[in-house]
């Protein structure tokens, strides 16, 4: 008698699956779960706390921007100042010099009124042109300067005009001596020093002396070339006219 052979046909229920099937299933659907979490997180990382980072930064850069035009243009500012700065104390120092001169100025012209105030005063003779003093004073080089102020009181509206010679008088080698204006400069035809004035003017200049020469007398000629007023003056007592004459020229 035959032995029957074992049916190797299972029966299984609808929808089932083994066992090692519905581990792998369980692992995909993990992992598609574990994808959907992240996705989510990452979403609301962007949209929520990481989105409100990205506007700070934006707007950060765009502060430092403006910040930086800002310093840009105060430095502008500054050095704009600074050099304002350096043009208003260029400009005051210039002020301060003009206000220097001008009260230099202020106080000769004080001077010189009082001077003339003095020369026309009530006890004051009047007097047309006329020279009021000459004084001489020793040069570094060996020369003499001279100053020689003229002055007039007789009309008030006339202008006088000329020119100023003068030669000096004295010992040399013993004998009397005149040394003439060409000889005190030491040319030939030297012109006399023009002279232009209301109420008086001074005028200056340096001439040289011959050598062993010894001056006692300076007369002064104003005027043409051909003539005019001459008054003597002692070298000693520059400034003190010693004599006078008009009658040469006048």
């Amino acid at each position: 008698m035959n032995t029957p052979t074992p049916s190797r046909i299972q029966i299984r229920r609808p929808g089932s699956a083994p066992a090692p099937d519905r581990r792998r299933l369980l692992v995909v659907a993990g992992i598609w779960l574990l994808t959907l979490v992240l996705a989510g997180l990452v979403g609301r990382w962007l949209a929520g706390p990481g989105g409100d980072a990205g506007r700070q930064l934006d707007a950060a850069e765009a502060r430092a921007d403006t910040l930086q035009k800002q310093v840009v243009e105060l430095q502008q500012r500054q050095a704009t100042l600074q050099a304002s700065d350096r043009i208003s104390r260029a400009a005051n120092s210039e002020v301060q010099t003009s206000l220097s001169e001008r009260e230099e100025e202020i106080a000769g012209l004080r001077a010189d009124v009082a001077f003339y105030e003095r020369l026309v005063g009530a006890t004051s003779q009047r007097k047309g042109l006329n020279t009021h003093s000459i004084e001489f004073s020793p040069e570094a080089a060996g020369t003499w300067q001279y100053a020689v102020v003229l002055t007039q009181n007789l009309n008030r509206g006339a202008i006088s005009q000329g020119q100023m010679r003068f030669t000096v008088e004295g010992v040399k080698d013993g004998k009397l001596t005149s040394v003439s204006w060409d000889e005190l400069h030491q040319r030939t035809k030297v012109p006399g020093q023009e002279y232009s004035f209301r109420y008086f003017q001074q005028l200056t200049g340096s001439v040289m002396l011959p050598k062993d020469f010894t001056p006692q007398r300076v007369r002064v000629t104003l005027g043409s070339g051909a003539g005019g007023t001459t008054q003597v003056f002692d070298w000693k007592q520059a400034g003190a006219p010693v004599a006078a004459t008009a009658n040469e020229g006048e």
